[in-house]
């Protein structure tokens, strides 16, 4: 019964996932940008920090968090669906271990708004420039590894 549902939900879940993938990506892309101009132009309890604060806020409340849980929900839709992972390959479990080191980045992320929250950061602009590449390497690592499979 399941495996039915999985088969013919494939294609809804593929699509959901793409979708769930993009938006998380986006606010993933921005919010460590959002914190580099927070931190450099800034001063801590002004108006304009309360204002990046609610922006940050609903970056990760409203955007980031729903599309990492979608990216979650539909992707171990996609991973249980029968035929569709060959489990032997080197690809699944380098994109997995990618996804997995994303998550970690999503969730640092959530720390660290929750420093400028309680006026406690202590990173440089710079920091979060350098942060802000993590979730690119860790793109390029699972499309690589979904779309090219060189592994």
């Amino acid at each position: 019964m399941i495996r039915d549902f999985l088969l013919e939900a494939y294609p809804w879940a593929k699509s959901l996932h793409v979708i769930s993938v993009i938006a998380w990506m986006a606010g993933i892309f921005y919010l460590p940008r959002l914190f580099v101009y927070h931190v450099e132009q800034v001063e801590t309890g002004s108006k304009t920090d309360e204002m990046f604060q609610v922006m940050e806020r609903r970056l990760l409340k409203a955007i980031m968090n729903p599309a990492m849980i979608g990216t979650w929900i539909f992707g171990l839709m996609l991973v249980f669906t029968p035929g569709i992972i060959d489990w032997s390959a080197v690809w699944p479990w380098t994109k997995a271990a990618a996804v997995i080191a994303m998550t970690w980045f999503h969730h640092w992320l959530g720390l660290r708004r929750k420093d400028f929250v309680g006026g406690t950061n202590s990173r440089t602009g710079r920091t979060y420039r350098m942060m802000n590449e993590v979730p690119t390497l860790l793109m390029i690592v699972i499309v690589i590894s979904v779309i090219a499979r060189p592994f």
